[in-house]
């Protein structure tokens, strides 16, 4: 099937706000390609979802965003999430353009580099046109392609080489204005024997129908360890479109921690390129569907390089009338001799009308690997709630036991106390509890 992709903006005004921006010539040239591209490109090809029916038109446009010179004067609708945040090792866009970021003084020593990546494109223009757009292409579909012509704000993260940055490095994207553009773009480098944890929140509070298309880029050097967290918390009001894809080198490490936690339709696609021997990758997501929620969350791992594992961990919980399509893909090429690729996915539904679908794939060019894979799709068990109830357990607070205790395997080894406990209060909030 063939859709006509609507562009939302015309070449020549993209290229005027570019060079309005003060972007680099070649910035503004890759950006008018892409979008040349994504009129002749189809939309993703999902399992099982019809995303040509969802609301994937709602860009806006460009909005000029106000500074702001300490956090006391962020939007309230955030506060919560910037608590204890610092002055420093924090980054804010609200809507169409990032409004504060700054880095403690100690890293801009040591060379670390923080800040918008379309700042960052006139500043280091070599070092952002070297990685960006080289994990997620351009020409993977009309959505990829319209991100790359249309990505705004957003964040890069350069750590040099043998940096260890020890505590976390955050940033927070807001969107409530549903006339704005609100297309953020994640690059991080993380060069040779660095390592750094990257936390981020996605938070909307609007109500009119608006749209995410984000993407994140990660490259991680020989030896380094990159940590990335994200937790998406938007309205029912906004279709999320996120695409993370990490490329390890030798002995590099990507750990993945996701909170889906949003109330409207949802893609989420995340994936490791393990280029290097060695290099490992971690993902650990949970979910939570309700009301008429339709989401589709793809993990995935590609093994290149000689004794790589990798291990990908997802729960999910429908209610209502929600609907998940879970895919696990681990796909280990030849030559890659001695990965290890492991995978679980479970669905727990709380409704009659809630659907969960997992699907384990497995693909193996390669004799000498070990894979293996589980996946289970199943309402919570009667006898359960019944034995608790019996020991003087209420049904609701049965019920909410065992939730948490099908959450626990990925909640228990999220490493972030902070995190761990906001997620534990979304999952309540999505459960009504």
């Amino acid at each position: 099937m063939t859709t006509q992709t609507i562009l939302p903006v015309e070449a020549g005004t993209l290229g005027e706000w570019s060079v309005r921006s003060g972007e680099p010539d070649w910035l503004t040239e890759s950006r008018l390609k892409a979008l040349e591209l994504a009129a002749g490109l189809e939309l993703p090809k999902l399992e099982k979802t019809r995303i040509d029916r969802w609301n994937i038109q709602q860009y806006g446009k460009n909005q000029e965003s106000v500074r702001i010179g300490q956090l006391a004067d962020a939007p309230e609708s955030i506060r919560s999430l910037i608590e204890g945040a610092g002055e420093g090792n924090l980054l804010i866009q609200h809507n169409s353009g990032v409004v504060y970021a700054k880095l403690a003084p100690g890293l801009e020593e040591q060379g670390v580099v923080f800040t918008d990546l379309q700042t960052a494109a006139k500043e280091h223009g070599e070092l952002v046109r070297r990685y960006l757009g080289k994990a997620v292409a351009a020409d993977e579909s009309s959505v990829a392609a319209l991100h790359a012509a249309l990505w705004n704000g957003g964040v890069f993260l350069y750590v040099p080489k043998n940096v260890v940055i020890d505590a976390p490095i955050q940033a927070v994207y807001l969107t409530d204005d549903a006339e704005s553009a609100f297309v953020p773009h994640v690059l991080i480098v993380a060069e040779r024997g660095s390592a750094l944890t990257y936390v981020d929140n996605y938070v909307s509070a609007k109500t009119e129908a608006g749209l995410h298309n984000g993407a994140a880029e990660v490259f991680v050097g020989a030896g380094a360890q990159v940590r990335f967290a994200s937790v998406h918390q938007f309205g029912a009001d906004t279709t999320d479109i996120t695409y993370r894809r990490a490329v390890v080198d030798n002995d590099g490490s990507i750990e993945w921690i996701i909170g889906e936690m949003n109330d409207g339709d949802t893609v989420g696609d995340t994936k490791s390129l393990l280029q290097g021997n060695g290099s490992t990758s971690n993902a650990m997501i949970i979910a939570v569907g309700s009301g008429s929620q339709r989401l589709n969350y793809s993990c995935r791992a590609q093994h290149f390089g000689k004794n790589t594992p990798s291990d990908m961990i997802t729960r999910a919980v429908m209610r209502e009338n929600a609907s998940s399509i879970i895919n696990s893909i681990t796909k280990i090429e030849k030559g890659a001799t001695r990965a290890d690729g492991q995978q679980t996915a479970k669905v727990l539904m709380l409704s009659p009308k809630a659907r969960g679908d997992a699907n384990p794939i497995l693909l193996i060019d390669e004799d000498d690997v070990s894979a293996g894979h589980a996946a289970s799709v199943g309402q919570v068990n009667p006898e359960q709630i019944y034995y608790l109830m019996s020991r003087g357990i209420s049904r609701s607070d049965a019920e909410k036991l065992i939730i948490y205790g099908f959450l626990a395997p990925v909640v228990s080894q999220i490493p972030l106390e902070g995190l761990r406990d906001q997620l534990q209060s979304l999952v309540e909030r999505k459960l009504g509890q």
